[in-house]
């Protein structure tokens, strides 16, 4: 299955760049499968070595600290493959098992013997944890789960049919009937497939439901179990926060309640900074900040207290709200509010796509969803999502774009309605043309 970061991936592994890559994301994202895949390809000497393995095996590298004793411990394994830097890679999986490993980059990149490349779980965390971080030495990619143009393509879409798509986005122009009802109808089933490759793995390959369900449940599994290694003293306070996440983007106030943590009144945002810090960092939860004044570039009024988490999978939500029936989703006369699915989708959309995600709530004013930076017209680019039929029932963004004091051009409304329509400055698109923004 096709993934966009293969590109940077590639073109990393054969040129000139001396710095050690670190590929960054959650767990079951796809990282050590494209990566090998890659540096198979590209290196007639592959090694791979997995820390969370060895920590619970041989424990070789366990006790690294220099140079030589990481050399020393690589040809216990692997000396016949170790050759020349042009033809011999070192993949350094789950890296941040081993955190002294991360300050050891520094003197291997120096060293300069072999071609390297390194990628961790939680190795956002482990870095932020780090007394002596490598900067300078290292290059942090983060990856995220399929995003929807990919998963188009791993159910034998065209890039010709994407292209057109792309092509009428930047127009401004609607599908026609037909081709609108395939895309939607996709989008849909992306909405329970999610992006996690083992996912639309089985999508494609089987169509069962029960077998999608099953491996999301794992993952979810897996994201619990990883917590509970990390941090057993607040292993249940990071567990009830990312239950939480589900509930909460549906609420009517959909920021994080903290005293539905731990049902403790007058509780901040500082009590759990560790936990969301987790969350965070391992890849887990995305975070979209509050802002008071929506100007460019929008950290400058951003706050951290103020935070509505989503899940980084669309599946792995649906999963947990709608188990095995997809009804909920794919029956346009369900009755099912999807606002939290399509808003978690969304958030997914544009995190993958390297935006920072933020909301503005005023009580006077209103929600508007998400605003991103517009680095091309360096301006903020507000966008309201709607899952259901009244896709023009919000207050918010028209009152934020005649406001000349935040002078922005346009705001887009998404929903699932076929027609792409500018009105005013307000343009409202088809759920599907996230995949473009």
């Amino acid at each position: 299955m096709y993934r966009k970061i293969s590109t940077y991936i590639e073109e990393y592994l054969t040129g000139d760049e001396d710095r050690i890559l670190c590929i960054d994301g959650a767990r079951q994202v796809g990282k050590s499968y494209v990566i090998r895949e890659l540096a198979k390809k590209h290196f007639a000497n592959y090694i791979e070595l997995n820390m969370a393995d060895d920590k619970v095996g041989d424990r070789l590298f366990a006790n690294v600290k220099t140079v030589e004793s990481f050399y020393i411990q690589l040809s216990v394994k692997y000396g016949a493959k170790l050759h020349e830097r042009k033809n011999t890679i070192v993949f350094i999986d789950e890296i941040q098992e081993y955190p002294e490993l991360l300050t050891l980059l520094k003197p291997l990149r120096n060293d300069n013997r072999f071609k390297y490349i390194c990628s961790g779980s939680e190795l956002g965390l482990a870095l932020s944890k780090t007394t002596l971080i490598p900067m300078g030495s290292i290059i942090e990619k983060k990856m995220y789960p399929m995003d929807f143009e990919e998963f188009l393509l791993a159910n034998s879409v065209g890039e010709d049919v994407i292209n057109y798509l792309r092509d009428s986005f930047l127009k401004k122009l609607s599908l026609e009937e037909s081709l609108h009802n395939k895309i939607l109808n996709l989008f849909k089933t992306y909405l329970y497939v999610g992006g996690m490759p083992d996912s639309v793995k089985q999508y494609v390959e089987t169509k069962n439901v029960y077998k999608i369900r099953e491996t999301q449940e794992n993952i979810i599994s897996f994201y619990s179990e990883d917590a509970a290694k990390y941090d057993k003293e607040n292993k249940l306070k990071i567990k009830r926060i990312y239950e939480l996440l589900p509930s909460s983007i549906e609420n009517k106030v959909k920021r994080i309640q903290y005293k539905a943590i731990e049902n403790i009144e007058d509780v901040r945002y500082t009590k759990y900074i560790n936990e969301f810090d987790y969350l965070l960092s391992s890849g887990i939860a995305l975070d979209t900040k509050a802002v008071s004044e929506p100007k460019f570039p929008l950290v400058q009024s951003s706050s951290k207290n103020l935070i509505k988490l989503y899940m980084n999978d669309v599946g792995l939500l649906t999963a947990l709200l709608y188990k095995s029936n997809i009804n909920a989703i794919t029956d346009k006369d369900s009755g099912i509010n999807l606002g939290a699915v399509y808003e978690t989708v969304v958030a997914q959309e544009l995190k993958s796509h390297g935006h920072e995600l933020y909301y503005y709530d005023r009580k006077k004013i209103g929600e508007v969803d998400f605003l991103v930076d517009d680095y091309d017209s360096l301006n903020v680019l507000p966008i309201e999502i709607k899952s259901g039929k009244d896709y023009r029932n919000f207050r918010a963004l028209p009152k934020l774009l005649e406001n000349d004091n935040y002078k922005m051009t346009k705001g887009f409304v998404l929903s699932n309605s076929r027609e792409v329509v500018v009105d005013e400055k307000i343009v409202y698109l088809p759920i599907y043309y996230i995949m473009f923004i």
